[in-house]
């Protein structure tokens, strides 16, 4: 091991001889492989590092677990725990041979205590196996736009052939923390439920301002991940870390950044403008990020040309500016007749 009063040298002979690992600086000042923040509802991305590398994720995976469990399943119905998922390697909830339990005490045993027991029972009473329950988990992510995202179990148990990106796991995270019912139980402190109770092991909720989710994770070959979830003042702010030993404070850092530095603007459809003398409102309501310190100017461009107006006609362009251009720009439609 090289000597402190020996580094010049030592590093020269290192790099001569190839024996040398490079530290890439950003990941030693971060302590994370790749980590990204977005902003929940646009996904507008507000800082990230190395974030389209594939990595393992561990039981953050348990997000897509918990997604598919609450979107397809009646969370009350009760069923008996398969042979399959007891004893599982790993964190656990400790099911047993032929318990009754029902789907919601497992959904948040899986969530709040990681169990991956938990997410075997789950898998097999979603889809009848461990395998068909991994291709909807596939199926799943593709459709939420996570193309670089492979998962071949449903707990985050080490696989060559299971990995994510922060890029892709904070796309899965921000499409689940839409769904209320993922949202409600990620964000639970204490849960009493029929069969079970649990206290959630996720540090983010006691420590950071607003946390509200969402998931731990931890094998040797992913190292220490985390994806939390915090909302201020209507912003609501998504934030993944891979390997990264200090993952709560790297984690509350993005979180704080995120906040200090960028503001979500809402836009209601319930607005009316005004082109020319036809009144007009946006088609959808609509949510953009810009910069804290940024100052917006709102224009409304006619495309009408004076033709007759019907109501729901495309009348006008709604374009938001900041100090560097344009940053938004939506449709304005006719809301009476003219």
């Amino acid at each position: 091991m090289c000597k402190k009063f020996f580094i010049i040298p030592c590093l020269l002979i290192c790099v001569l001889f190839g024996t040398v690992q490079v530290v890439n600086t950003a990941s030693a000042a971060t302590g994370a492989s790749a980590e990204i923040s977005m902003e929940l509802t646009t996904e507008t991305v507000l800082s990230e590092r190395n974030a389209d590398v594939r990595l393992p994720m561990a039981s953050t995976t348990k997000i897509m677990t918990a997604l598919l469990i609450v979107e397809d399943c009646d969370l009350d119905e009760v069923i008996t725990v398969p042979d399959k998922a007891v004893g599982v390697e790993g964190s656990s909830i400790y099911l047993k041979k032929g318990e009754e339990i029902d789907i919601k005490d497992l959904l948040y045993g899986l969530m709040l205590r990681s169990g991956n027991d938990s997410a075997t029972a789950l898998a097999i009473h979603h889809s009848g196996s461990v395998e068909a329950f991994v291709e909807k988990m596939n199926a799943k992510a593709k459709e939420i736009g996570a193309e670089n995202t492979n998962f071949a179990n449903p707990s985050g148990l080490p696989n060559d052939n299971h990995y994510t990106t922060a890029r892709d796991l904070c796309k899965i995270a921000c499409f689940a923390m839409r769904n209320p019912k993922f949202k409600e139980v990620v964000s639970t402190r204490d849960y009493k439920g029929k069969f079970r109770s649990y206290a959630n092991k996720n540090k983010m909720l006691y420590s950071c301002e607003g946390a509200n989710g969402v998931k731990t994770g931890y094998t040797v070959k992913a190292g220490r991940c985390l994806v939390s979830s915090a909302e201020r003042g209507g912003m609501d702010v998504v934030t993944v870390v891979l390997n990264c030993p200090d993952m709560y404070e790297r984690s509350k850092q993005l979180i704080n950044s995120a906040f200090r530095d960028y503001k979500l603007i809402k836009l209601s459809a319930d607005v009316v403008f005004m082109s020319d003398i036809v009144l007009c409102k946006l088609q959808n309501s609509r949510n953009f990020v810009v910069k804290s310190a940024e100052n917006i100017d709102f224009k409304v461009v006619t495309l009408s040309n004076g033709k007759k107006i019907k109501k729901g006609d495309l009348v006008a362009e709604l374009q938001i500016n900041g100090s560097n251009g344009l940053l938004f720009k939506e449709n304005l439609y006719s809301i009476l007749d003219n």
